[in-house]
Parts: C-alpha cells; sequence; structure tokens
C-alpha cells in the first residue's frame, strides 16, 4: 500500500475514478458543517485555548490516492478520509483548513508544528511512532479482486494472470514472493501484467484479461462498488494494519481529536462516510492511539 511499501509513494487511483489535479502546496478552507454535524461540547473543551482561538485546524493532507484522498473536479480535495477530517474539525465547532502536500513532506510538517495533524492513509507502525503519535481510524491491509463468479484464491494463484500496478508492493514483493513459491512447489508461475496504474489493472479483470488484481483494501472495495456487478472480492483482506493520524507526541490537541473522533463513531457520522465509499469493511469501533506497533 502507499504507505505499506509501495516506491512510487502517492499515486494510486481506484478503477472507476478521473481524477483533476491538485496542486501540491494548495490550501482549501472548509467552513464548519452548518448543522449536519453536531459539535460535541465535550471534545470541544479539550481542545488548547490557541486552537479555540484561532478557529481553524491546520490538516496536512493528501490528493492523489482515491477513494481515500483525491482531487475533485474543482482540483480541491476529496475522499472519504478527507472526509473523516473534515467531520472531526465540525465536532470541535472548527474549520478544516486543508493544506495538500506530498506524502513524505507531512510528518516532517507536522513535527516542525506547521500542522496540527495530517491525513494521507499513513500506515500506523513502530517506526513511525519513534516520530509521531497515530490517532487510529482505520484498518487497511490488501486485498484481491476477481471477475464475478470466478473463483481465485490469493494463497494459490499459480499459473493465473495477475495485473498489477508497475512500481506498487504487489508489483516488486507480493506477487513475486507468491510466483517464486509456486516455482519452488513445481507449479506454474503467476503471469504479471504490469499497468501504468490501478486503473488499467483493474479494468483489464473487468474485461477478462487478467484473472485477478491485488491492491490496498479500500481500494479495491471502491473499485469493486462502482463495477457494476462486474467485480469480486477474491479472498479475505490480509496484511491488515491501522491507518493513523500523525500527530506531535504528547500534542495538547490530540485528546480533542481522538474525543471528536470517537464521538463521530458513536453516532454513526463515520460509519455513513465509510459507506458512502464502499469501504465500510475497514472501520474501526474505537479511536485508539498507536495501535500499530500492539
Amino acid at each position: 500500500m502507499l504507505n505499506r511499501k509501495l516506491a512510487l509513494t502517492a499515486a494510486l487511483a481506484a478503477a472507476t475514478l478521473a481524477l483533476a489535479g491538485c496542486s501540491v502546496g494548495g490550501n482549501t478552507s472548509t467552513p464548519t458543517n452548518s448543522g449536519a454535524i453536531a459539535i460535541d461540547q465535550a471534545a470541544v473543551d479539550l481542545l488548547p485555548a490557541a486552537i479555540k482561538e484561532r478557529g481553524t485546524l491546520v490538516i496536512g493532507a493528501g490528493n492523489d490516492y482515491a477513494p481515500n484522498e483525491y482531487a475533485d473536479e474543482s482540483g480541491n480535495p476529496a475522499g472519504w478520509g478527507i472526509e473523516v477530517a473534515q467531520a472531526i474539525a465540525a465536532k470541535l465547532g472548527l474549520t478544516a483548513q486543508l493544506e495538500v502536500a506530498d506524502f513524505d513532506k507531512i510528518i516532517p510538517s507536522v513535527l516542525a508544528g506547521s500542522y496540527d495533524f495530517g491525513e494521507y492513509s499513513f500506515t500506523d507502525n513502530a517506526e513511525r511512532e519513534q516520530q509521531v503519535d497515530f490517532i487510529n481510524y482505520y484498518n487497511a491491509g490488501i486485498q484481491w479482486i476477481s471477475g464475478a463468479g470466478k473463483t481465485v484464491d490469493p494463497n494459490n494463484a499459480c499459473g493465473l494472470k495477475v495485473a498489477v500496478y508497475a512500481t506498487s508492493y504487489q508489483d516488486t514483493d507480493e506477487i513475486p514472493a507468491k510466483s517464486d513459491a509456486c516455482v519452488a512447489a513445481g507449479k506454474p508461475a503467476i503471469e504479471v501484467l504490469k499497468f501504468d496504474g490501478q486503473e488499467g489493472a483493474t479494468n483489464s479483470v473487468a474485461l477478462g484479461q487478467a484473472d485477478a488484481t491485488s491492491t490496498d483494501s479500500p481500494i479495491a472495495f471502491a473499485a469493486i462498488k462502482a463495477s457494476n456487478g462486474k467485480l469480486q472480492a477474491a479472498g479475505e483482506s490480509f496484511e491488515v494494519a491501522p491507518y493513523g493520524l500523525p500527530i506531535a507526541k504528547n500534542s495538547e490537541v490530540t485528546p480533542a481529536i481522538q474525543k471528536a473522533l470517537q464521538s463521530l463513531i458513536d453516532d454513526g457520522t463515520y460509519l455513513a462516510i465509510l459507506k458512502k465509499y464502499g469501504v465500510e469493511s475497514g472501520a474501526v469501533t474505537e479511536a485508539t492511539i498507536n495501535a500499530g506497533a500492539n
């Protein structure tokens, strides 16, 4: 996944979304939700005075990893991860100021104090927890997709045609390892079909050119939902790990963000956002801190 081992750190698109670009370094201020999301006063009371006075949450965000984060037709950040971040601000009665940045620039900017937190499908792991804390908001893994009605086992794909996004973790690590295991067992190797983007890989499965493709679970489930019955999940998600919002270690704003996220989970807003994009299978029921290293 983008945050797991992708050689190309920020460039995976869902199969059915044609997305406009948004210049890195731009920002979008999203007004507080006007009544649709109830403010949680208990969470507001946890906010540092300086942020209350400022009236905004400054969030470093991605815009090229659909459906989690992408640029809409106007070039503004969109996606279910973006909507969760915006909803957190709304719970706190604040404006979400989204500042688009490269994946590898967000954590350094959080550490420098430029952003209150980041939102870019970061996998929470022990290495990153040495730098920042993570407020966990989703569980994501690797998910295979096959054509509807076909039986494909990701653990026994010898001899199958598997489409991959070139330079992704699936291309460089997962599928080669599985194919090598096939050969070692005296079985046919996996035939790899490489594409410049996940959209092409997924479309090849829908068209019957490939038996399956492997990608991140939220990307996969959004593509399946949008395929009008042409695609299905092949097997269960694996190598599952939590996504987290990176925030400065022991930040004074962490309790408020965590409380706001838990409030969104409890009142159903969080799950409604995920269902809109077809990614609810990775939903969490508790807003935890640094769950990735556990």
